[in-house]
């Protein structure tokens, strides 16, 4: 997993301060978690995309955005509920999912909204 700082995040995800359509800029579907060292349910979801990350490796990117940090990133998002995490197909639009996700609501959004199916 990669945090992305809001240079980062305009190089590898989406030009938000220049572009006003959404255009991805990755080459592998990707999930950013936007999150805070803080934040409770943010650390319950931290060691399910560390397990994932390596699962799917070669398939999707993983980034985390601190929002503590980031706060311009998170407020062009209109990220107001952390964890707040963003699922990028490589065609179409991305959807937000907010809150603490189970590992099994990841798997489901991995495959539904990003495409990618997990090898046995």
């Amino acid at each position: 997993m990669e945090k992305l700082d809001k240079k980062t995040f305009t190089e590898k995800i989406f030009d938000f301060e220049n572009k006003k359509k959404w255009e991805f800029r990755g080459e592998l579907p990707a999930i950013v978690d936007f999150y805070a060292d803080w934040c409770g349910p943010c650390k319950m979801v931290t060691p399910i995309l560390e397990k994932l990350a390596v699962e799917y490796e070669g398939k999707i990117n993983i980034y985390k955005v601190d929002t503590d940090k980031e706060q311009e990133l998170a407020g062009s998002f209109g990220i107001m509920t952390i964890p707040s995490l963003l699922f990028i197909p490589r065609k179409g639009e991305p959807q937000m999912a907010r809150g603490a996700l189970s590992r099994e609501a990841f798997s489901k959004a991995i495959t539904d909204i990003l495409g990618v199916e997990k090898e046995n």
